[in-house]
């Protein structure tokens, strides 16, 4: 499943998402992964979420970026849940359509069963009409 929190960047996404992702490792039985364009939320985050800065690895495009996803995937068997910070940057889609990443995102989410829940600087109005189920905060 995919989960979409949008918005104007500056709105308060980042402050949402880490919320979830903190609450949200007290029912989880797996893992939790956060994926940032910094390390700066290091200390904001519960020890037990694995935190990885996708600006250390060489990840520039959306193609290279869901490789990178199906890596974390491939080595984590108990992942649960994937927390996508800044998606449009760390994605490499800033200024792109993101309806096809997205909908590969589902597709993986689907066949692996890991949730992915992703802070994206759009409006509902700039998101694909397809996608716009998936919104659970919108600012």
């Amino acid at each position: 499943m995919i989960q979409l929190i949008i918005g104007e960047k500056g709105k308060g996404k980042t402050k949402i998402l880490l919320e979830k992702a903190n609450s949200e490792i007290k029912n989880v039985n797996g893992n939790i992964v956060y994926l940032d364009k910094s390390s700066q939320h290091m200390y904001e985050l519960n020890n037990r979420i694995r935190l990885i800065d996708v600006t250390g690895f060489p990840v520039s495009n959306s193609d290279e970026f869901l490789g990178f996803i199906s890596g974390i995937i491939s080595q984590d068997h108990d992942l649960e849940q994937m927390y996508l910070d800044s998606f449009l940057k760390i994605a490499g889609l800033e200024g792109k359509d993101v309806t096809v990443a997205l909908e590969k995102l589902d597709k993986i989410s689907k066949q692996f069963g890991v949730n992915f829940i992703i802070s994206i600087s759009l409006t509902k109005e700039q998101l694909p009409e397809a996608l716009r189920d998936s919104i659970i905060a919108e600012l």
